[in-house]
């Protein structure tokens, strides 16, 4: 891991930085590149103006680790009410919610619940997608156990799954006979050497092959769908060799990518006939999110001293 990298990861989980952050101009304003703005209209306006580029969506609230019940009862009924915005729009948009949002870390029987909740109603409303992001390495097992019960009453239901874990490639081999729809992601914590691999190169490959491992055929027969989470260029045309070369069906998967990165690599694969979704984040605590962005690729930070400085 970088040395650019691990300071960023530190930093994301910094009180102290985070307050300072927030409440200046600059700071702010190089966040607009990677979000539209702090309210859910905010993210369904630029969910709009993506959808005649035939590019769809993902909506996520910011945010991790409430402290109170009352306060994921809160984010509980804001993802209602976003299901029901959705529907009033018409939008192919899905959403994708944090387990510490829910409650995980003060009542998982809570949690679980406000996670039912939220896919009973999506169901409802036309089997509305949703996707259950992965936090830090302690809490993959809970999630995990979250996923499969819900997955067990609901079809809609998905999980992100970091290809950064040595676990990874066990856990997806557990799921494969559910059907499941797993978003590959690379991962965005800062991870000891014992549970994830160091290196990028070692990320990179796993990433390509456990890609591979859920369009094979039997993957394919359980239902499985692969969201091909990552804007790395040559893993994406690599993915897409193999796509082409063992005739993958269009619908055993999907390009997963974030709003305001990689931007022309969003419409080369939408152009091309790819299916690609774009995951737009928005709400007010977004900087432990920010900083995890501009970790992920070096070039995030020059990306964000261009826009801060008009270059």
């Amino acid at each position: 891991m970088s040395v650019m990298r691990k300071v960023l990861l530190a930093m994301s989980t910094s009180p102290f930085l985070r307050e300072q952050a927030t409440s200046r101009t600059f700071v702010r304003k190089s966040v607009s590149a990677f979000m539209p703005g702090e309210k859910i209209e905010d993210a369904l306006q630029a969910a709009a103006a993506l959808k005649p580029q035939g590019i769809n969506t993902i909506l996520t609230r910011l945010g991790e680790g409430v402290t109170k019940l009352d306060e994921a009862e809160r984010v509980t009924e804001h993802y209602l009410d976003v299901l029901d915005k959705v529907k009033a729009t018409g939008l192919d948009a899905q959403i994708s919610v944090k387990p510490t949002q829910l409650g995980l870390d003060l009542d998982a029987a809570q949690c679980q619940r406000n996670l039912d909740r939220i896919c009973e109603k999506a169901e409802r409303l036309g089997n509305v997608p949703v996707w259950i992001d992965m936090e830090n390495s302690p809490y993959v097992e809970p999630t995990l156990t979250l996923f499969r019960a819900s997955k067990a009453k609901y079809k809609g239901v998905g999980i992100a799954i970091q290809a950064y874990l040595y676990r990874t490639a066990k856990d997806i081999e557990s799921l494969i006979p559910l059907g499941p729809a797993i978003r590959i992601v690379k991962g965005a914590y800062l991870e000891a050497p014992e549970v994830a691999y160091p290196k990028k190169s070692d990320v990179d490959e796993n990433f390509y092959t456990l890609c591979v491992r859920l369009m094979k055929e039997d993957a394919q027969k359980s239902g499985a769908l692969l969201h091909i989470a990552t804007h790395d260029t040559a893993l994406i045309d690599r993915l897409l060799k193999y796509i082409d070369d063992n005739q993958v069906p269009a619908a055993a998967y999907e390009f997963a990518m974030l709003y305001g990165i990689q931007r022309n690599q969003q419409l080369r694969l939408a152009q091309a006939g790819r299916r690609i979704r774009v995951l737009i984040s928005y709400g007010e605590y977004w900087f432990p999110w920010y900083m995890r962005r501009l970790a992920e690729r070096p070039a995030n930070v020059t990306f964000v001293l261009k826009n801060l400085f008009g270059g």
